[in-house]
Order: C-alpha cells, then sequence, then structure tokens
C-alpha cells in the first residue's frame, strides 16, 4: 500500500511540474514594459532579439505604459521588421497599497510576429554595424 502512496504522490509532483513549465514556456516570449525602467529602445533591441529566438514576441504593458508599448510595436513595423498577430485590451484590478481598495488599470498586449524580410534586414543591419566598427577602428 506505502508503494503505491508513494507512486501516487510522485506522480502529482510530476503533473505539477509538467504544469509550471507549461505556464514558464508560454511566458518566454513576453516583454512586460515599463515607461520609468529602461529606455524605449532597450524594449525595441530586446524585442528583436526575442523575435529572432522564438519568431514572435509578446509586448505588455499597465496604464501609462500603454503608450511606450505601441511606439515599440510601430518602430518594429515601420522599420519592415514586425506584423501585428493579435492586440488584447483588458482591465485589471491593481491594489495600490495591502488592504486597500483594488484600482482598475487598462493592459495592452500586443503580440508581434516577424516578416518574411526580417532574417534579412537584422542581417544587414549587423553588417552595417561590423563595417562601422571595422571603420572606427581604422
Amino acid at each position: 500500500m506505502e508503494v503505491i502512496t508513494e507512486g501516487v504522490n510522485n506522480l502529482n509532483i510530476a503533473a505539477a511540474a509538467v504544469a509550471t513549465t507549461d505556464s514558464a514556456n508560454n511566458k518566454k516570449n513576453r516583454i512586460q514594459v515599463s515607461n520609468t525602467k529602461k529606455p524605449l529602445f532597450f524594449y525595441v533591441n530586446l524585442a528583436k532579439r526575442y523575435m529572432q529566438q522564438h519568431n514572435e514576441v509578446e509586448l505588455s504593458a499597465l496604464g501609462m505604459a500603454i503608450a511606450t508599448v505601441v511606439t515599440i510595436a510601430e518602430i518594429l513595423k515601420n522599420n519592415g521588421l514586425a506584423v501585428e498577430k493579435k492586440i488584447m485590451t483588458s482591465t485589471v484590478d491593481m491594489r495600490e497599497e495591502t488592504g486597500g481598495r483594488p484600482v482598475p488599470k487598462a493592459k495592452i498586449e500586443i503580440l508581434l510576429g516577424k516578416t518574411e524580410k526580417f532574417d534579412e534586414l537584422m542581417a544587414a543591419a549587423a553588417a552595417e554595424e561590423a563595417a562601422a566598427a571595422a571603420e572606427e577602428q581604422s
């Protein structure tokens, strides 16, 4: 009987580990943008890197940072690097302090995918940077 109980416990632990891993995998390509912590082009370059690794990136923001997310998405689209796949808006209740009443905050999530020319444009930009660095050294 103890062996069966131990087996069931191991099964539950394994299932919990799989569920945790699955939810972690879904968030690997998400960038939560703040308009106070990092400069705009930090997020633009991070989004490019995420798209290279995962073929798509999800930009997410709350409240005042929504304008920053929209700007990042527009920069990537206007440079021919990304296409919009999905835009989701919602409100989430945030508590200002422990025990305080919830305050609704606007939330946006923008899913961007690579364009067909993404790899070509990124390679051209890398070659341009390498040429500029070589010129700087000589």
